[in-house]
């Protein structure tokens, strides 16, 4: 195996390893007002944007409307994130965070930024600044890679399934 290829292996390794800390710890957290540690993308999305439909916020994301209508059902019923009838259509809902949904964010992403500073206590702000650009050209390229990886794993279930078959 050369360098390159144990290089992938590590990065690999190390994102698993950092979805099951992640994991583990968000098992373990809740935060003083009861918001759901996945509820956090979406209070922060609606605040940053401002108030959108549900299908676009599910966009925005990156999740599913049953996710999003289980999270926004979170938000809603601790007074973080209110329904409000779309001025473009009277039809249709927006969601908007309320005032105490923007003091709750705005402590969430206070904490978290503590968190994150005592984790690279040690790095330079040249390192920061570095892995910020390298992981958000990780995550984009990952996004863009999505359906090309996708279809390769399917192909590759498709092909074992074709090769049980065959040997039945």
């Amino acid at each position: 195996m050369d360098e390159d290829e144990r290089s992938v292996d590590t990065i690999a390794i190390q994102l698993t390893r950092l979805q099951r800390i992640r994991d583990r710890t968000a098992a373990q957290l809740r935060t003083r007002d009861g918001v759901d540690p996945a509820a956090f993308a979406i209070l922060f999305r609606l605040l940053c944007d401002g108030p959108m439909r549900s299908g676009a916020l599910a966009d925005a994301v990156h999740s599913d409307a049953s996710t999003i209508s289980r999270h926004v059902a979170h938000l809603v019923e601790r007074q973080l994130v209110e329904r409000q009838a779309d001025r473009n259509d009277g039809r249709a809902t927006v969601l908007v965070v309320t005032e105490l949904g923007r003091e709750v964010a705005e402590r969430i992403r206070r904490r978290r930024h503590e968190n994150l500073t005592r984790v690279m206590a040690a790095w330079t702000p040249r390192d920061r600044v570095a892995f910020a650009g390298l992981l958000r050209q990780f995550v984009d390229d990952y996004e863009l890679a999505k359906p090309a990886m996708l279809a390769a794993i399917r192909n590759d279930e498709n092909l074992y399934r074709f090769e049980m078959e065959k040997d039945s």
